[in-house]
């Protein structure tokens, strides 16, 4: 049941954040290892097996931060460099505000920590490369906060722990003028709230 329960409600809210007009969302349906559109756009694979199945981490793989004596983590986990919760950039494709399904591990392990630390808040900082205009890549920054804002409000996490702001093209991480520039500037990042 969850196997088509998560895909489906993953792809209605996906589905919402195209409400503008832009480029729909597609979501892989890993039930049956086919792609379907949620709309008439389509945006590229993430590379993936079909079939492939993810599986939430419930907790595992959250925990710590720091060695101990005995080779675990201990302390925050959110500061773990093998943890999900290290990464901290959701990257998107050209002109598009559609998360990847690759990121649904690092959305999953960002939920389970939001979930279990309920007084934790995040802000997720939208940006856009330097192509367009400067409103038209504030709009854009918006909607990919806020679409990672949704795909974490799917996973449970509450609205009073999540705020979208954007950037736009105000905060390139890479300031070259190559692709490869661009690709590292078209990103939402999770910034908690207490770091």
């Amino acid at each position: 049941m969850n196997k088509i329960f998560w895909p489906v409600l993953l792809a209605l809210t996906l589905s919402a954040c195209g409400t503008t007009g832009g480029t729909q969302a597609t979501v892989e349906d890993r039930t049956g290892g086919k792609t379907g559109a949620a709309g008439a756009g389509q945006a590229g694979g993430s590379g993936k097996a079909a079939g492939t199945e993810t599986v939430a981490l419930g907790g595992a793989g959250v925990a710590g931060s720091s060695l101990d004596g005995s080779g675990s983590y201990a302390g925050d986990p959110r500061k773990n460099p093998a943890s999900p919760l290290s990464t901290r950039s959701i990257f998107f494709d050209y002109d598009s505000f559609v998360v990847k399904d690759e990121y649904r591990p690092v959305l999953e392990a960002h939920a389970g920590y939001l979930l279990s630390k309920r007084d934790a808040r995040v802000i997720l900082q939208g940006n856009a490369d330097e192509r367009g205009s400067r409103e038209y890549n504030l709009a854009l920054g918006q909607k990919r906060a806020e679409a990672v804002r949704k795909a974490l409000a799917v996973l449970g996490v509450g609205e009073a722990q999540l705020e979208a702001v954007s950037f736009g093209e105000e905060k390139p991480r890479n300031e070259a003028s190559t692709e490869e520039a661009y690709a590292e500037n078209r990103r939402t990042d999770v910034v908690y709230a207490d770091e």
